[in-house]
């Protein structure tokens, strides 16, 4: 009997962190791309043996000379040229953002719709700011008017606002002066997690997508966990990505994302610092519960 011929998978070009052991970073993003149909093209920024979560790591910062190396072995392979999307997250070093935005270009000379998703990992409510210094500049300055779109937490959003947001009709004016115009480059579409603005219901987790002629939100119940297991953002933006390669409009993507972190986080044993992927793998490619995009009036 014939084999059948299956075409090739998109590519993904993921930038990131990675761990020995536990789910952030590349190490997080790289099954639910998988599950989706997505080929991830995985480059690591650092290597440690466990997430900061658990305390006490081992490991490394790779320094942007490595990562040129291994760009440079993909380049001469021809993978950068069929490469579908860019994905980053935790950058390790300022250094390694402007390695990042170098390979983007180049891709883009080829395929300019590429899209460019940066999670500007810096901080979160209740921690602070945990990246080295330099990093939120560059994220501020740089990376913005290069992506595409980008996945900030409410906190990160402030940060990258430069002021703290005291409603959703205030959210949604701050994010379209970050988006970019013809003018000036910026992202097409900010989606802002676990937004937590006085107008909105303490029982619930907001995610507020917009662009600059709609906006929605997708709200799931609040789900108490302490400690919030790590890499949930790392997760949240590669299934988001995964399902924007696979054709689904930017609404139904963000519901789509949301639905699939509801549900791993609904599923998170108390106390552990991980979501569980693996066991709950039917989740990302099918949420047993979808929470739907409202459309805001704005």
């Amino acid at each position: 009997m014939a084999s059948e011929t299956l075409g090739s998978p998109p590519l993904v070009l993921s930038i990131q962190s990675h761990v020995a052991y536990g789910h952030v970073g590349n190490a997080a993003a790289t099954l639910p791309l998988q599950l989706l149909g997505i080929q991830p093209v995985v480059v690591n920024t650092v290597q440690f043996s466990n997430h900061t979560g658990y305390g006490e790591f081992k490991g490394q910062v790779f320094p942007p000379e490595h990562i040129h190396d291994v760009l440079d072995g993909l380049r001469a392979r021809g993978i950068l040229a069929r490469c579908d999307a860019v994905l980053s997250g935790y950058l390790g070093d300022a250094a390694i953002g402007e390695v990042i935005l170098s390979v983007v270009q180049e891709i883009r000379k080829n395929k300019p719709g590429v899209h460019y998703l940066c999670d500007p990992v810096m901080g979160d409510v209740g921690r602070g700011v945990f990246v080295r210094p330099g990093i939120p500049e560059f994220l501020r300055r740089r990376a913005i008017e290069q992506a595409s779109l980008i996945t900030p937490n409410h906190y990160e959003f402030e940060l990258l606002y430069g002021s703290s947001l005291a409603s959703t009709e205030h959210a949604i004016q701050a994010a379209r002066e970050l988006l970019g115009t013809p003018e000036c480059p910026g992202p097409d579409t900010i989606v802002i997690t676990s937004l937590r603005t006085p107008d909105l219901p303490l029982d619930k987790l907001s995610t507020l997508a917009v662009t600059t002629r709609s906006a929605w939100m997708v709200q799931t119940p609040y789900v108490e966990l302490q400690p919030l297991p790590n890499g949930m953002g790392d997760v949240f933006s590669s299934v988001l990505l995964g399902h924007l390669l696979g054709g689904v409009s930017t609404p139904e993507a963000v519901a789509n994302a949301v639905s699939t972190l509801y549900a791993l986080v609904a599923r998170t044993t108390p106390g552990s610092r991980d979501l569980p992927l693996i066991a709950a793998r039917d989740q990302i490619m099918s949420p047993s519960e979808h929470f739907e995009a409202i459309r805001l009036t704005t």
